[in-house]
């Protein structure tokens, strides 16, 4: 999601009125005495998204102000960005539907995959509130929003044959180095024997 076909610089002017603002470097973590802060990536990452969802807010017809989007326009931004994506989703006509490693290509649509939306919204979430948004009033937070991506993760799970169950953790097999972990202590002797017998 590095850059997006049809989306201008973020050097655009804000059209937003509000207290909210789309031009910012989103970075929570730049100390404004140091004249060049280093962004981790993640942070770049977030800073690039924000400014792409400010332009495509711009480049709306009509053009939307922040405080006006709803889960309704997220909504429509995820699936704007569909025609940008790289994962094949079988249909439920293909006769790959379900089958993680097809044999041969298949028409089936390129969708963007259900991870990287998560991942955005996360970003896009974290970015609206450190540019002066209220939780309560994030769009990207919108119960929404929630079920679409709930949608989607179990669509292109069945399409492609994946599972986004949370994986369990594998545990190394157990060897007798390994015992090294057990405490190094002699296991106590037994009592000796009673004397009342005799």
């Amino acid at each position: 999601m590095d850059s997006l076909p049809g989306f201008g610089s973020p050097s655009d002017t804000n059209s937003s009125s509000s207290k909210i603002n789309l031009n910012s470097s989103c970075s929570s973590s730049s100390n404004p005495s140091s004249p060049i802060a280093t962004l981790s990536r993640y942070e770049n990452q977030k800073r690039r998204d924000w400014n792409t969802f400010g332009q495509y807010l711009r480049n709306h017809r009509p053009p939307l102000s922040l405080p006006r989007c709803s889960g309704a326009h997220v909504l429509e931004f995820l699936r704007y960005l569909d025609q940008f994506g790289k994962t094949k989703v079988h249909t439920q006509m293909c006769p790959f539907f379900g089958n993680p490693n097809p044999p041969a290509p298949c028409p089936c649509p390129l969708r963007q995959a259900w991870g990287s939306l998560d991942a955005l919204i996360g970003r896009l979430r974290a970015a609206f509130e450190e540019n002066g948004g209220k939780p309560e009033a994030n769009p990207f937070g919108a119960r929404a929003v929630r079920l679409y991506l709930l949608e989607v993760r179990d669509s292109q799970a069945k399409a492609r044959g994946i599972s986004y169950g949370k994986k369990k953790r594998k545990r190394p097999p157990q060897s007798s180095a390994s015992t090294s972990l057990m405490p190094t202590t002699p296991p106590p002797a037994p009592p000796p024997p009673s004397s009342a017998s005799q």
